[in-house]
């Protein structure tokens, strides 16, 4: 095991540019030849007209599970889109083995819709610990990077989140409402308060890249899957900002988190917030 972890430390010091190739090149190959272009037989339905999937998506992700697994032997993948076509393989999340978190177009909704708020995200963890992340804008042309106590870049300047204004008004984006229970609906109303400005949120990559530049103070998220979270909070973490569940606990992204929860550009606006929720809930 030992070996194993030395070898994982060895990648992150000397193939993290092989990653940003391959995210890059999914995004060329498989993503921005599509965007705005899409055909209507490219676009179908998963659970509902709310969680759409699209040919981009699929070719993307098969295009990453390649490329990563070959840059780091032993290592697995799970991708949106092959959960879904399996749910099982989700359970490698909380394996031991490296495994590389996909999620092949970040906002498909708005990539449906010819919106540029989309973005690639993968992260690269081992035992519920997130080591590395990589998020990539195509159509913004941004590309935000993060490795475990090394910091977090955006186009290779220093990312930090900083702390609010005081007094200022917080701008905290939430969940959409169909993506929310009773209770969790009810805790979200703890935000409709003086002080607090909610939205709904886009792409929840995008989201969380921007409370680590210091542009969004919070996000008040109710589902966990990790594709969606993994590589965004620790770029958070690495830009200064931090993250909380109902019980007062980091967010894992091996499941079984009191939701909703909070991701913060500092611990007293994700306090702030968390307090808020459980008001509301």
């Amino acid at each position: 095991m030992n070996g194993d972890i030395e070898t994982i430390e060895e990648f992150l010091a000397h193939r993290t540019s092989d990653v940003e190739e391959a995210v890059r090149q999914a995004a060329a190959t498989e993503i921005m030849p599509r965007f705005r272009r899409l055909a209507q037989d490219e676009i179908d339905e998963k659970s509902g007209p709310h969680d759409l999937v699209t040919d981009a998506d699929r070719n993307a992700e098969t295009y990453l599970t390649e490329a990563l697994a070959k840059l780091l032997p032993g290592s697995v993948v799970v991708g949106e889109e092959a959960v879904h076509a399996n749910p099982a393989t989700y359970e490698a999340v909380r394996g031991e083995a490296p495994v590389w978190i996909v999620d092949p177009v970040d906002g498909t909704r708005q990539f449906v819709h010819g919106d540029p708020g989309f973005c690639t995200l993968v992260a690269l963890a081992r035992g519920g610990v997130v080591l590395a992340s990589w998020t990539y804008a195509p159509a913004l042309g941004r590309l935000a990077t993060a490795v475990k106590g090394q910091g977090a870049f955006l186009d290779g300047e220093r990312l930090r989140s900083g702390s609010p204004d005081p007094g200022r008004e917080l701008e905290v984006a939430t969940s959409h409402p169909y993506y929310t229970t009773d209770e969790q609906k009810r805790a979200l109303l703890g935000l409709q308060t003086e002080g607090v400005r909610p939205r709904f949120c886009g792409s929840a990559g995008l989201e969380y890249l921007r409370i680590a530049e210091g542009r969004l103070d919070a996000t008040a998220f109710s589902w966990e899957a990790a594709w969606d979270h993994a590589a965004g909070l620790l770029l958070v973490e690495e830009a200064g900002g931090t993250h909380l569940t109902l019980t007062g606990e980091p967010f894992r992204i091996t499941g079984g988190n009191a939701l909703p929860f909070t991701a913060a550009r500092d611990d007293a606006t994700a306090r702030r917030v968390m307090g808020l929720l459980s008001g509301g809930a």
